[in-house]
C-alpha cells in the first residue's frame, strides 16, 4: 500500500513519537488479555535464550571482551520492534515487509580516497574474524535495547584498502531497491540512505561491521547482510544493508540531515544534555518496558572509551 503524505507535513515529523510508540505497546499487551499477561512480557526483557529464526549459524565466534555485562534484550523483541524505513515508518514493518529482501548474492564496494579499492562479497565479509559484541542500542526516540552483535572491527576492513592521508570521513551507503524496499517510495527521506562518521571513530575499535545477531546471521529487519554498528551514537548513525562504503575529504551529509537538520545533526551522540526539539532525552524506555524510566547516560555509558575523540568540542553545538 502506497502511503502519501501532505506536502506540508515535514519528513522528521513521521518519525514515531515516544507517547505513540508507548501507546502501541499498551494495546497490543491488552490484546494479550491480563495484566499477568504484561507482567509475563516485562519480565522476558532479561532473558536472551529464547528461541531463534533458526537462520545460518556463524561459526568460530569469539566472545569479545568490550561487551556491557547487562542481560540482552529477548531476541523476539530485536527482532520485532525495529526502525528501518526502507521498510515502513511503524516498528512492525520491517518484520513484515523485510522478507522481501534478497541478501544473495551481495557486494559491498569500498573506495574512494583509498590505495586499493576493492569490493567485498557477503561471503568475505564473513571470513572476517567474528566476536561477540553485547552492545547497548540507544534510539533517538528514547527507547533502548541490548543487542549481542557479531562482527568484526570496521578498522580491520579500512586496513585492507589503505585509507589515504586525504581520508577524513567514511561514508556509508545502503542499498535503494523499490522492488524490493517498499519504504523507499514513501517521501520520507532521500533515499538512498547515507550516513557517515569521522575517521577516528570509524577506526575505533567499538565501531563494528555487524553480520549477526544471537550467533546466526542477521535477519533482514535487522540489516542483512551487513550493517554498521557505533554503540555511543544513536541508533539511527548505523546504516543498515549497506552496498558501498566511501572514504571522503568532505564531510558527508547524512540522510537525516537532510531532511531535519535542526533534530538529526551529523555527530548524532547519545547526550542526554541535549533534547531533541520535540521530546527529552533525559531518560529512555528499555523494550520491552512500557515507561522511560531509566536516566539515559552520556555516550551511551561508553565515555571512558569515546570521550577523548570529543576534547575540546562543544558537543551542544556539534550534536
Amino acid at each position: 500500500m502506497l502511503i502519501r503524505r501532505p506536502d506540508h507535513i515535514r519528513p522528521a515529523e513521521i518519525t514515531p513519537r515516544p507517547f505513540y510508540e508507548r501507546r502501541r505497546a499498551l494495546l497490543k499487551l491488552a490484546g494479550a488479555g491480563s495484566a499477568l499477561g504484561a507482567a509475563g512480557l516485562l519480565a522476558a526483557a532479561g532473558r536472551a535464550a529464547e528461541p531463534t529464526l533458526g537462520l545460518e549459524k556463524l561459526p568460530n565466534v569469539a566472545r569479545s571482551a568490550l561487551s556491557t555485562t547487562e542481560p540482552a534484550t529477548a531476541y523476539k523483541y530485536v527482532t520485532t520492534y525495529n526502525n528501518f524505513y526502507e521498510f515502513g515508518t511503524d516498528k512492525d514493518d520491517p518484520m513484515q515487509y523485510a522478507k522481501r529482501l534478497k541478501v544473495r548474492p551481495w557486494t559491498v564496494a569500498v573506495e574512494g580516497e583509498v590505495e586499493r579499492p576493492r569490493t567485498f562479497a557477503i561471503e568475505d565479509l564473513l571470513k572476517f574474524p567474528l566476536e561477540e559484541r553485547v552492545y547497548r542500542l540507544r534510539c533517538v526516540e528514547a527507547w533502548s535495547m541490548v543487542v549481542p552483535w557479531v562482527g568484526f572491527e570496521f578498522n580491520a576492513l579500512a586496513k585492507l584498502v589503505q585509507p589515504t592521508s586525504r581520508a577524513r570521513f567514511v561514508e556509508f551507503v545502503t542499498a535503494y531497491r523499490p522492488e524490493e524496499m517498499p519504504g523507499v517510495r514513501l517521501p520520507v527521506l532521500d533515499w538512498p540512505y547515507v550516513e557517515g562518521l569521522r575517521i577516528d571513530e570509524a577506526m575505533h575499535p567499538l565501531t563494528i561491521m555487524a553480520v549477526g545477531l544471537y550467533g546466526e546471521v542477521l535477519p533482514n529487519q535487522n540489516g542483512a547482510p551487513v550493517r554498521l554498528v557505533v554503540p555511543w551514537k544513536y541508533g539511527f548513525k548505523s546504516a543498515k544493508s549497506i552496498v558501498r562504503i566511501r572514504f571522503v575529504a568532505q564531510q558527508p551529509k547524512t540522510a537525516w540531515e537532510k531532511a531535519a537538520p535542526n533534530e538529526y545533526g551529523f555527530y548524532s551522540n547519545v547526550n542526554p544534555g541535549v533534547d531533541h526539539p520535540r521530546w527529552s532525552q533525559r531518560r529512555e524506555r528499555r523494550i520491552p518496558e512500557l515507561f522511560a524510566k531509566r536516566e539515559t547516560v552520556l555516550f551511551n555509558g561508553y565515555g571512558d572509551q569515546v570521550a577523548r575523540l570529543y576534547a575540546g568540542m562543544d558537543l551542544k553545538k556539534f550534536y
